[in-house]
């Protein structure tokens, strides 16, 4: 049975044996992250398992190019799948392990997954932000025995396992006594629309089964309200006191203080961490309870990591006393290096300085690395735009831009894309972006920080449309599968870029350099004589590209095209002091094949140069 309070945990049993140990560097590591729901069903036909044997036994064949669209034929039918966009799709903990070898192939080795807790019940949180009981699996997804067969499963393939988890909120547990009208959020969900002004709101009730206030806002006794477990309230029973939510309403002004800080996220309720200044905050109790039942899932499961979810509308103290608690109990159990991964926006500097400050281990998409990244790619951004962006050590007080190396995860495509506005679409939706999408994986994967895939990304998804649904397609079809389609999986190896990013993530396993080596921009040259650093002509660039990682005595030269339609060559400068004039670098790797093992020459020019030919939208790596 599912634990009603934290007064059942069994920690001293669940802590009395070995854990699998934590990586020394995570910036060796290749993440990837996934949306339970939208991920796998587990009824697939027609891919590759764990040994990389074909599997035939399952129900949702293979999607091919003629199906594009299959779902959106007529207005009805695009109706019914844009609909289904906002439900549960049916992606399961059992799913996932299905596939772990389909991510050990790509060259994963730490998987992000998405919140697993149980969901308000009279909602459609597919996406986990929306909790209800913080110390159960939602049965949408599986069971606690399955969370913990899949991170052992992942574990003997070498892979890691990051939990999502919340701080800053629960779900939709209880509707405010307020004077307003009703209002629906994107769902069509309807939900009393008190907003933050400062003040405290009253609450008419703690939220039953089906949504109606009919619990009492307080510690509830199951003998008089039987039908408050498994499904109402809030759980577990130590969060029913009033005193755990903020009650002030919701956030209208995202950067008003305090306002952001103790608002309700739309319907989500906020939590109170405490108060005071960061060498002195007092925890509330519901913050304590938090690192309690965060510790027993690191227990139980065997976790590896945390995502933080909204880090920014926490106070500092309240994410310092967390990480406290969470690294102190995690050495004491062998796992020396548990990382917290934090989603800090605000701006660069702010993120590093709460890095700093709480004792979060690294940022999630801080200030606008994802920009900078893609338009570069697409050629509407000067190259310096984005690798200045790990170069300012000044900014942060630090002596060596290598201190970036792990304490950014960056990553392109995510399931929000809040940089977008209300113009969310997925890097390839529209038609250059399936041209150059590999080149924007590799720059994610063979730059600075600890790189991370969004799920389907490596599949060419091109969801876009305005609304997070669109983002969250289903890779294993259903009646929201990718490019529009339905009934059709997408776990395709022998797809071009999930072949090509694969061989790229294995130079990047077998390569030190590319993992913690400096980085610099480097300069370009079309007659050898002058040189300078690639940059944008009339609002566009159509270039070579290149960066040099260094380390020790090692150099690896890298370089995109940003030209779709015609190779580019170019004299590139490399380290002068690594290099004497006749010496050759070999390619490693290249999206025109016949490339590799090709080599150049170092000449004496700008220092040291070599002449690098880079294929229409492609990209290499010399050695």
């Amino acid at each position: 049975m599912p634990h009603q309070n934290l007064r059942n945990l069994e920690m001293s049993e669940l802590t009395n044996r070995k854990f699998f140990s934590s990586p020394a560097h995570w910036e060796d590591q290749a993440l990837y992250f996934l949306l339970v729901d939208r991920f796998s069903d587990g009824n697939e036909t027609d891919f590759l398992d764990l040994d990389g044997n074909p599997v035939s036994s399952g129900i949702t064949k293979r999607f091919q190019p003629g199906d594009q669209d299959n779902a959106v034929i007529n207005e009805d039918d695009a109706a019914v799948w844009r609909e289904a966009g906002t439900r549960w799709n049916g992606g399961t903990l059992r799913g996932i392990q299905s596939k772990l070898g389909y991510l050990r192939r790509l060259g994963v080795t730490a998987l992000w997954i998405s919140p697993i807790f149980k969901q308000v019940s009279f909602q459609d949180s597919y996406h986990g932000y929306g909790i209800q009981n913080f110390l159960d699996v939602d049965p949408h997804f599986g069971t606690r025995e399955e969370l913990r067969e899949l991170v052992a499963a992942a574990h003997e393939q070498g892979i890691y396992v990051i939990l999502d988890i919340i701080l800053n909120h629960a779900g939709d547990v209880f509707r405010y006594d307020a004077d307003r009208y009703l209002v629906k959020d994107d769902q069509g969900h309807e939900f009393f629309d008190p907003r933050w002004d400062g003040q405290g709101y009253q609450v008419q009730g703690f939220h039953d089964a089906v949504g109606a206030p009919t619990l009492p806002f307080e510690t509830i006794d199951l003998n008089s309200h039987p039908n408050a477990w498994p499904d109402g309230a809030v759980w577990p029973a130590e969060f029913q006191s009033p005193e755990t939510f903020t009650q002030k309403g919701r956030i209208t002004n995202w950067d008003h203080e305090p306002e952001f800080r103790e608002g309700d996220f739309s319907s989500l309720k906020d939590i109170h961490h405490g108060h005071g200044g960061l060498d002195d905050y007092q925890p509330s109790a519901a913050l304590r309870n938090l690192g309690e039942i965060y510790k027993y899932w690191i227990a139980y499961a065997d976790l590896d990591g945390f995502r933080i979810d909204t880090v920014k509308h926490m106070e500092d103290g309240a994410t310092r006393y967390f990480a406290s608690v969470i690294h102190e109990f995690t050495q004491a159990i062998g796992k020396e290096n548990f990382y917290l991964i934090g989603e800090i926006t605000g701006g660069r500097k702010r993120a590093f300085v709460t890095l700093q400050t709480t004792g979060l281990n690294a940022a999630l998409g801080i200030d606008d690395i994802p920009d900078k990244l893609e338009y570069l790619v697409k050629g509407y951004r000067n190259p310096q735009e984005y690798f200045s962006l790990f170069r300012n050590s000044e900014l942060l007080d630090k002596d060596s831009h290598v201190w970036f190396r792990d304490k950014v995860v960056t990553m392109f495509d995510d399931h929000d894309q809040v940089r977008k506005g209300k113009q969310k679409n997925r890097f390839c939706a529209y038609d250059e972006g399936h041209r150059v999408i590999l080149n924007a994986l590799a720059l994610n994967a063979t730059t600075m920080g600890i790189p991370c895939v969004y799920y389907g990304s490596e599949q060419a998804f091109d969801g876009e449309g305005g609304n997070d649904r669109y983002l969250r397609e289903a890779m294993f079809g259903g009646k929201f599968g990718a490019f529009r389609s339905r009934n059709r999986h997408c776990f395709r190896e022998d797809f071009p870029v999930y072949q090509e990013l694969a061989k790229i993530l294995k130079i990047r396993q077998e390569k030190l350099p590319l993992r913690r080596g400096r980085q610099f921009l480097r300069k370009i040259s079309g007659d050898g004589v002058q040189f300078g650093l690639p940059e944008m002509v009339g609002g566009q660039i159509r270039s070579v590209v290149p960066w040099s990682r260094v380390f020790n005595d090692r150099e690896i030269l890298l370089a995109i095209n940003t030209d779709q339609d015609h190779a580019r060559t170019a004299w590139v400068t490399i380290d002068d002091g690594l290099h004497q004039a006749g010496q050759q670098l070999s390619c490693l790797y290249s999206t025109d094949a016949n490339q590799i093992g090709q080599v150049v020459t170092v000449e004496g020019r700008n220092g040291k140069a070599v002449q690098v030919t880079v294929p229409a939208a492609g990209f290499v790596i010399f050695e």
